[in-house]
């Protein structure tokens, strides 16, 4: 499974991190050429420093785990993620308006981190899958098309469940075969791994990623 070290975001996303454990994930990144690292915008300068004069990029999430902050306050988040360094954001969307189908206040919510990343950073948005209906799921993925995003993505890791294969292939299936599409939550392992890129997933999100590409199996039950 090396061949898909170089797609994976090696995560780490607890609120009890340390320094000294993301230094580890920064190493275990470089070691393994993966694709970036995602983190808490509170580390996202560490971490530039640490991938420095490497391939491996940096992700920031932005309005995670609830998605439920006004656009204004995604904005800026993303702005001060990207000055400190960040290559990649992961969004979360508001999934409250999404029910209440307000799809124009979906929209700019996107749009909102979209214009502020202006092509500097890749934006990736996390529809939260497990708490969405098979046509909310295809409503988000439209929107974030819509909104010029550059990736969709499952799930926080923080919510009720994690990617599922026919997820992907849905996610894959609305989006077209131009935009990303990131499994992510649950995966801990090459076989898992392996399901969610041959139902079209384009990035995986781990924290099991050094499991996955030994071919071993995660002992514990993080992202």
């Amino acid at each position: 499974m090396n061949n898909v070290a170089s797609m994976i975001d090696h995560t780490l996303l607890k609120p009890d991190t340390t320094q000294e454990m993301i230094k580890k994930v920064c190493d275990e990144a470089k070691d393994n050429n993966f694709a970036s690292v995602c983190v808490n915008p509170y580390y996202v300068k560490f971490v530039k420093n640490q991938l420095e004069s490497t391939n491996v990029k940096v992700t920031s999430v932005i309005g995670f785990p609830l998605g439920s902050t006004p656009k204004e306050v995604k904005a800026f988040e993303a702005n001060k993620a990207i000055e400190d360094g960040a290559d990649e954001l992961d969004m979360v969307i508001n999934i409250g308006a999404l029910k209440n189908k307000e799809y124009d206040v979906v929209r700019e919510d996107i749009k909102a981190v979209v214009d502020t990343a202006k092509k500097t950073a890749l934006v990736k948005v996390i529809i939260e899958a497990c708490l969405l209906t098979d046509e909310e799921k295809e409503i988000a993925c439209n929107l974030a098309v819509e909104a010029g995003a550059d990736y969709v993505k499952t799930s926080t890791g923080f919510s009720t469940g994690g990617a599922t294969v026919e997820d992907i292939k849905l996610m894959r299936k609305t989006v077209g075969p131009n935009i990303g599409v990131k499994a992510s939550g649950g995966i801990r392992d090459s076989k898992k791994a392996k399901e969610m890129i041959d139902a079209g997933a384009t990035r995986i999100g781990a924290s099991s990623s050094v499991e996955i590409v030994k071919g071993l199996k995660a002992t514990d039950n993080s992202y």
